[in-house]
């Protein structure tokens, strides 16, 4: 299995070098992720030391995601970048789920999210040759995916109007709109062939713009594959002013929930006037693997799960 986990890699890898991308390492320890309500941080308290003030120490995180980084990243002139880390989530555990995994994330300044299916189409496609498959995945159970041509696309009020019988609207009832999307959606989703779920809700925008035809929706796309969620992907927010808001607007509804407070993310903040527009796209290795390798234990394709 490692072997088999190394050669993906390896494809993937250089899927994006024949593309041009560079790739690129940012903080694993950083000293404030986005307040995002649905994903929690391990802080590690003291861990930083003051740049001003060299005596006094602050907390720290592991990353989530490298997102704040390799958006600094193209605020500074990069165009195509991507990279391949270790990331964090706090209770997150389960047969789809480890506290920490293995993130592909890559971003093309210029480009909005249509880009990033097309980029996903042909990387699939790659990993299952270095896999050393065709364009037919073995699904566990039985069946087949097709990742020949052209992945499924459909809207987010497309599938909830299919499949839950309602239709969201720019801002749904959150736990309404969370449990129907595991208990109804997600499950009837067709599995021959990948498919994009996007357009989301615009109050799940998250750091996604607002789809300039529509402004009740967000240019944010996840792909399902094999009946998992591989990637989440938008066309990048690049207002600060917006942006500042929905982390406000977010820190609110941790407080609310109870949850931690994590200082805003002011450095990124700061350099998101200046990123031209872009997009990026997050994608699970574990879990294309799992999808690759027909298993639905994430524990089965790394090499320790801790």
């Amino acid at each position: 299995m490692l072997k088999r986990r190394d050669r993906v890699i390896r494809a993937l890898r250089r899927w994006f070098h024949q593309q041009g991308f560079v790739e690129v390492q940012t903080p694993i320890l950083i000293n404030a992720p986005a307040p995002e309500p649905s994903i929690e941080t391990f802080c590690v308290p003291g861990a930083g030391i003051s740049r001003t003030h060299p005596g006094k120490r602050h907390d720290l995180y592991l990353i989530p995601s490298p997102e704040l980084h390799m958006k600094r990243l193209l605020a500074q002139g990069m165009e195509k970048i991507f990279q391949i880390t270790p990331v964090f989530r706090r209770e997150e555990y389960g047969k789809m789920h480890l506290p920490q995994f293995t993130m592909l994330e890559w971003y093309r300044a210029g480009h909005d999210y249509r880009t990033l299916m097309e980029d996903c189409e042909s990387l699939i496609s790659a990993a299952a040759r270095g896999a050393g498959l065709e364009d037919e995945i073995p699904l566990e159970g039985g069946g087949v995916c097709s990742i020949s041509g052209p992945f499924i696309k459909m809207t987010v009020n497309q599938a909830f109007e299919t499949y839950a019988g309602w239709i969201p609207g720019p801002e749904p009832d959150p736990d309404r709109f969370d449990m129907d999307m595991v208990e109804k959606v997600e499950p009837c989703l067709p599995m021959d062939r990948p498919v994009f779920l996007m357009d989301y809700p615009a109050s799940m925008a998250s750091l996604a713009r607002l789809k300039p035809s529509d402004p009740e929706v967000a240019e944010r796309v996840e792909l399902y594959a094999g009946g998992m969620e591989l990637a989440n992907g938008f066309s990048e927010l690049n207002n600060p002013d917006e942006q500042r808001r929905r982390f406000i607007k977010d820190m609110e509804k941790r407080r609310e929930s109870g949850l931690k407070s994590y200082p805003l993310p002011e450095d990124f903040l700061k350099t998101l006037e200046n990123m031209r527009p872009a997009a990026g796209m997050a994608l699970g290795i574990d879990r294309l693997l799992m999808f690759l390798f027909g298993t639905r234990d994430i524990t089965e394709v790394v090499a320790f799960a801790e």
